[in-house]
């Protein structure tokens, strides 16, 4: 690893105040987070947001009345809503500056490793966490545990996602799925996320237990953002930079 990398990954990371949170997407936090989602919006429950702890929480469908559209996000019982987990699967060549090796389940690539090869035009192999903002959501596995498929509802593979964690709010993509290596489990971000949301305190081995953080997914085409995402961004400020218009349009749905 070279060391002018690692700092320009660093600073990418540690000089980072956030998006501040829209006024709409504040509104919609506030009113999705003290009830736990019933009947419709309800697309599946029986997830963990930890191992050991209960299956509380949901995959959410909230509709916009004026558009036609609606998001996807988590929910827990209460007004609990995600934990964020850190998750340091894909790209390990450029490992920026150690914090991904205390994790105990890194996988060497993420669920979409073909999209993103196709969408950078092979510039890269694979996602990087400790570079790429991303979300996983989704759970697949084979050993009748709960299993929610995004796409089932319209979410396409390296689509564009919000965090909202505190009084910020960061974008990300669809980047990975949760596996079968535990119980179903909710709740899980790339540490670069995780580093932007909660400081470098975050580590392969340590993420934000408190579920207090909105994911949001957008379903169509349009929230891909392709070719036009610098997939090949040497920090996490240059990758999230190139989706924020994209982001910023997506977000503008939220009533």
């Amino acid at each position: 690893m070279k060391p002018t990398i690692a700092l320009a990954a660093l600073v990418g990371v540690q000089g980072i105040s956030g998006l501040s949170v829209p006024s709409n997407v504040r509104s919609f936090y506030n009113r999705v987070k003290p009830t736990t989602c019933t009947g419709t919006e309800k697309l599946k429950g029986g997830f963990y947001d930890q191992e050991g702890g209960s299956a509380q929480w949901s995959y959410c469908r909230k509709a916009f009345a004026d558009s036609g559209k609606h998001a996807i996000y988590l929910h827990g019982s209460g007004s609990k809503l995600a934990n964020m987990d850190i998750d340091c699967d894909g790209d390990l060549s450029n490992p920026v500056d150690g914090r991904c090796g205390s994790s105990r389940d890194t996988q060497g690539e993420t669920r979409w490793k073909a999209e993103v090869q196709a969408a950078s035009g092979r510039r890269i192999p694979d996602l990087n966490a400790n570079i790429h903002p991303y979300v996983v959501f989704g759970n697949e596995r084979d050993d009748g545990g709960a299993t929610f498929d995004p796409r089932s509802v319209g979410i396409k593979p390296l689509s564009v996602m919000a965090a909202v964690c505190g009084d910020k709010m960061f974008y990300g993509v669809w980047g990975d799925t949760n596996g079968d290596d535990g119980p179903p489990l909710v709740g899980e971000a790339s540490l670069s996320l995780a580093t932007a949301c909660f400081g470098t305190s975050m580590n392969g081995n340590n993420g934000h237990d408190e579920a207090d953080v909105l994911y949001i997914a957008f379903p169509g085409d349009d929230a891909v953002p392709g070719s036009s995402a610098n997939w090949g961004a040497s920090n996490f400020q240059q990758f999230e930079d190139s989706i924020t218009a994209l982001g910023n349009k997506l977000v503008a749905r939220l009533s």
